[in-house]
């Protein structure tokens, strides 16, 4: 990569500070050794459910259930002052037995990096955020992802992930869209497959979350989700039901809603009927943090693993076994499911050992993941990438732009390397901190075009910003949107009066840029004023200098969305969100479980678009977006051409037909016969095509019957509709220039 030696010389001084800040020396394993254990459940060359079943047989009843409940957050905020414990810090902990050999399982969150680590004196790369992760479209990429993430878990000590999620963005004003991979479940569960799939294989329990239909935070612990069968069998559940499938993935995490009348956690459609049973799932269900909310109906409805604390499947659980009201048979399964689990990815056999990470390969992935990830979404008359010998005087304005990036909040939180740069006060709750990664844009600017005069104004003086602007020959504003777990969004605005300020900069200065910091999509009155405009997502620790990159062509942007950007509120399916306000407690992480317990807030959230989910409601409903899904821009341009297709394949032509060397994400979609009652397009393929300048290339492609089905809720099974399929190939959704059709039986 072009950056790999540079990253090396810049951050030389870096590994030394690390290395001596890390807690402990590298290579240290974590407590005291632990005893080799004996017994035939150690053979390594016995399958993992034979191993578990060895081990369930010399477990007593009391060893059984201390493996059902664990502690947690109290170790998060205590520190390293807090009493002693085998726990090394995470979101998690469940002792193991030493006499077994069975290992404490150590959990940490995880989604875009191993968090809160600067509270023990340790360093985890920040990356860019999960749809972020998502834009590149990148199956190769999203391995490296997870991979880096699962490396960085054993460096602390931890072999459990609570990342993974992949809920679908229903609701676009959800406050960890920027957690998830999008709106399309086919893109999202591929994603989150292989993502997990490579975190697993680093010795990691990898964990898909959160099960389901938690697609708003907004009373996200009483809201009811209405939805029929069918619907969430072909959208949300399918995005679970290929990441689980695909990745092996040891633990689902369920949800705080309830769904159709029953808690997520206490679901036993959702557990055992589709989970455990259609999908196949061999690993063990956990609830989210507080997500428990009875013994008996939970126990037998799925649910293996009460987090954190031990009110349901401690001493209350016990006393049901011994009642009768739980078959012993049910304990052994979950005991089973987890020793499994951790038996599948090598716990018994390897355990972590502290150790420093690889800071450098960690910034290199981060670099390449945010490169890969920015959308262009506008670029009038070629105003980028900039020409360094043309641009003499450059205004960088907005959202601290000369000191970082953003990051989303809550439990997706990594730790800025050298601490905050924007200061927040001592007594800002946890889910308010506004985090920014120290990775200045305006610096990596300044190195891009060494000769120009760069200066920066704050922003928040829009009259300023333009007169700053109207100086100088090019004007990139930043524009930021925080987004974090506890909270959603009250509209698709950019807040803090962005909106006026972009306005204002661009009537002073017909080449303005603007680059969005976002969480998910937002609304755009001035983008017919601007020349230029990216979604930069949260692009992680190596983010500035990714943006610069793409400013100055170093990358030719591959981007495309994965969610559709709306022109208004006024086109999504519900307008207004629906939402009851939690108590002011909730606001106070610590202080949120008792509300959990309190049935007299539920309310329900119809999702009444059913299948029409994203960019398919914009198809069913003839709404025009402001950015489709699967939208980007390129350095270059594209051609498609002679589409062929079969029952099993598609076949078509791309050409680079510019100047640039290029890649792009060649999609296919697939419109089902009318008897499906699915009159929209819906996403079945994409490759992602790199191309020299007037190269072309054939592209084949498979047709999987899974994507092209439709769930029959009378049958409670897929089914593929006899009929003619129209198969379209192109730039986008909005934009398919190739189209054929194939009959299927």
């Amino acid at each position: 990569m072009h950056t790999s030696t540079s990253l090396r010389l810049r951050h030389a001084a870096l590994a030394a500070i690390l290395s001596t800040a890390l807690v402990g020396p590298a290579g240290a394993q974590f407590g005291p050794p632990r005893p080799k254990p004996t017994g035939p459940w150690m053979n390594k060359s016995l399958p993992a459910d034979q191993r578990a079943d060895l081990i369930v047989a010399q477990m007593t009843l009391d060893e059984k259930i201390s493996l059902l409940h664990g502690g947690g957050w109290g170790l998060i905020f205590a520190g390293p002052e807090a009493p002693p414990s085998k726990s090394v810090g995470g979101a998690g902990f469940i002792p193991g037995i030493p006499r077994l050999g069975i290992p404490d399982l150590q959990m940490a969150d995880a989604a875009v990096g191993v968090t809160r680590s600067a509270l023990f004196g340790r360093y985890s790369t920040a990356l860019p955020s999960c749809v972020a992760e998502a834009a590149s479209w990148n199956l190769d990429l999203a391995r490296e992802y997870g991979a880096l993430i699962g490396r960085e878990l054993r460096d602390q000590g931890y072999n459990m992930t609570l990342g993974g999620g992949v809920n679908l963005a229903r609701e676009p004003r959800n406050g960890r869209i920027f957690e998830y991979k999008g709106e399309d479940p086919v893109l999202a569960g591929r994603l989150v497959g292989a993502e997990m799939k490579a975190l697993q294989e680093q010795g990691i329990v990898g964990d898909i979350k959160h099960y389901a239909l938690n697609d708003q935070e907004s009373g996200r612990s009483y809201v009811n989700v209405k939805v029929d069968k069918r619907a969430i069998r072909e959208s949300d559940l399918l995005a679970f039901e290929i990441g689980v499938k695909e990745s092996g993935a040891g633990a689902v995490m369920c949800s705080y809603n309830l769904l159709n009348g029953d808690y997520a956690c206490e679901n036993s459609y959702l557990l055992t009927d589709v989970l455990k049973k259609d999908f196949g799932f061999q690993g063990f269900v956990l609830s989210d943090w507080g997500g428990t909310h009875s013994t008996v109906k939970a126990a037998l409805a799925g649910l293996d693993m009460e987090m954190p604390g031990n009110t349901y499947l401690a001493d209350a659980f016990k006393k049901a076994v011994e009642g009768g009201q739980v078959p012993m048979a049910r304990l052994d399964n979950m005991v089973h499911r987890i020793l499994r689990s951790e038996f599948a990815v090598g716990l018994f056999d390897n355990s972590p050992e502290r150790q420093v990470p690889d800071v450098f390969h960690g910034l290199e992935v981060a670099e390449r993941v945010a490169e890969q990830s920015i959308v262009l979404l506008k670029n009038a008359n070629a105003q980028l990438p900039l020409a360094v010998a043309r641009v003499k005087t450059i205004a960088v304005i907005g959202s601290h732009a000369d000191v970082g990036v953003l990051s989303g909040g809550g439990s997706a939180q990594v730790d800025p390397m050298g601490g905050n740069p924007v200061l927040q006060p001592a007594d800002t709750p946890f889910f308010d901190r506004v985090i920014w990664h120290r990775s200045s844009p305006l610096k990596a600017i300044r190195a891009k075009a060494p000769h120009a005069d760069v200066q920066y104004d704050g922003g928040t003086d829009p009259a300023a910003a333009a007169r700053l602007a109207k100086a100088s020959d090019v004007a990139i504003v930043f524009v930021s949107q925080h987004s974090s777990e506890g909270g959603d969004h009250p509209n698709l605005s950019l807040p803090h009066n962005q909106d006026a300020l972009v306005s204002a900069v661009a009537a002073a200065n017909p080449h303005t840029i603007v680059v969005l910091e976002t969480g998910g999509a937002v609304t755009m009155p001035w983008i017919g004023q601007v020349s230029a405009a990216m979604e930069a997502w949260y692009p992680g620790i190596r983010g500035g200098e990714a943006i610069a990159n793409i400013l100055f062509g170093d990358v030719n942007p591959s981007a495309k969305l994965p969610l559709t950007f709306a022109k208004s509120e006024a086109d999504l399916p519900h307008p207004k969100l629906t939402e009851q306000p939690p108590p002011a407690s909730d606001k106070d992480m610590v202080e949120m479980f008792p509300g959990f317990k309190d049935n007299t807030r539920k309310f329900d959230v119809a999702y009444d678009e059913g299948l029409l989910v994203g960019y398919k409601w914009y198809d069913a409903k003839s709404k025009t977006p402001l950015f489709p899904f699967g939208f980007g821009l390129s350095y270059t341009t594209y051609e498609y051409s002679n589409l062929k297709a079969s029952k099993d394949s598609v076949t078509f032509q791309v050409k680079n037909t510019g100047a640039r060397a290029g890649a792009e994400i060649a999609e296919v979609y697939a419109t089902l016969p009318a008897a499906s009652g699915e009159q929209f397009n819906r996403l079945v393929a994409w490759e992602k095509v790199r191309l020299a300048p007037g190269e072309s290339k054939s592209v084949t492609l498979r047709l999987d019957p899974f994507y092209l089905s439709i769930f029959n809720a009378e049958k409670d099974a897929w089914e593929l509709v006899p009929g003619e399929y129209i198969i379209q190939a192109g730039a986008s959704s909005r934009d398919l220039s190739l189209r054929g059709s194939v009959h299927m039986n």
